[in-house]
């Protein structure tokens, strides 16, 4: 299996997902602030690893810390909490996770600064831990929804480098492997920062999953052609009832399924529900550089000056999602009263 991530003896290990395909390089860092920004700048993205990734952050600032008790450690901690989760403000996983690194501080209040720091590193690999036993476990309940002989159009890259292994869409179509059906993969490049194309392409054609990479704009043509079973995709926020943000263009492809009668599955984890909001217009919509936009390997591709828009993400409504696959079971419309079921 990829190793998205790891931290042991005090070294936060990830692969750096802006090299890939091209070189598999890990990078190592000693400090928050580092993988605050490495977060930031995408090295490591997907909205569960983000989370994996935050916590282990905040376990390494909290390690940084001098103090005598939990008082004089606190204020500190909480600097710590506020400049990772400013890092990306779209996936829910993010806040989730330092959430519950600060729960687990405030549960320690009474033991000594040096156990609280321990405790919120055993947190953070109990976080890494438990995301690739959930992603297990939704590939398994997922797969059920795939046929032998399938055809499946996933967008962005929801697999073991988006979470902290095995993926959560990637997941689903890996278990449908694994189960001995025959599938194929068809893999939106993604742009603009071409996930599909640089890291599920990578993904797949490393475990000898058929894939076919096609360009965003392709999608519509292999649906018509009946080229295209199922749709499976990630996400980065689900609202409570049941609409979705994730990576730009799946709104897109939502649409294009429903036109053409294919269903179109979100598989993610209960750590990316936010119950807290009642729709997906709540959810607050990343804007990135538009470098990222007009160059790609540091070549312009646009006039320079071009007015540019880069929103990193779009919201699906409901309406167009068949399934939810969580690590609990598959969940069916109407979302608004399935999804509480689920808490």
């Amino acid at each position: 299996m990829i190793k998205t991530i790891e931290y042991t003896d005090g070294i936060v290990r990830m692969i750096d997902q802006t090299k890939l395909p091209g070189e598999e390089v890990y990078v190592e860092y000693r400090d928050y602030k580092d993988v605050s920004e490495a977060i930031r700048n995408m090295l490591i993205r997907g909205a569960p690893a983000i989370g994996v990734a935050a916590a282990m952050g905040v376990s390494l600032g909290a390690n940084e810390i001098k103090a005598d008790n939990y008082e004089s450690f606190l204020p500190k901690f909480q600097q710590i909490c506020d400049l990772l989760a400013g890092s990306r403000p779209t996936a829910v996983n993010l806040f989730w996770a330092i959430k519950r690194m600060k729960k687990i501080s405030e549960d320690s209040r009474e033991k000594p600064v040096d156990e609280i720091k321990k405790i919120l590193k055993a947190e953070a690999i109990k976080i890494w831990k438990e995301d690739i036993a959930i992603n297990k476990s939704m590939g398994k309940h997922g797969q059920e929804l795939i046929k032998d002989g399938d055809a499946i159009l996933t967008h962005c890259n929801a697999g073991a480098l988006a979470t902290a292994g095995y993926g959560t869409a990637l997941g689903v179509i890996r278990a449908a492997w694994g189960a001995g059906k025959k599938i194929n993969v068809l893999a939106d490049e993604t742009r603009p920062f071409l996930q599909g194309a640089r890291l599920t392409a990578w993904e797949l054609k490393k475990e000898n999953i058929p894939v076919k990479l096609i360009t965003d704009s392709m999608a519509g043509h292999f649906m018509k052609k009946k080229e295209i079973n199922l749709v499976i995709v990630g996400a980065d926020r689900i609202a409570s009832n049941g609409d979705v943000a994730n990576k730009i263009g799946t709104y897109t492809v939502a649409i294009l399924a429903r036109e053409h009668q294919i269903p179109f599955y979100v598989a993610a984890p209960l750590s990316t529900l936010d119950m807290t909001l009642s729709s997906g217009e709540q959810i607050p919509i990343e804007e990135r550089s538009h470098e990222e936009v007009t160059r790609i390997n540091n070549k312009n591709i646009a006039p320079e000056g071009i007015d540019v828009a880069h929103p990193a993400f779009d919201v699906t409504p409901n309406k167009w999602v068949n399934a939810i696959i969580t690590e609990k079971g598959i969940v069916l419309p109407p979302f608004k009263e399935n999804l509480k079921k689920l808490f």
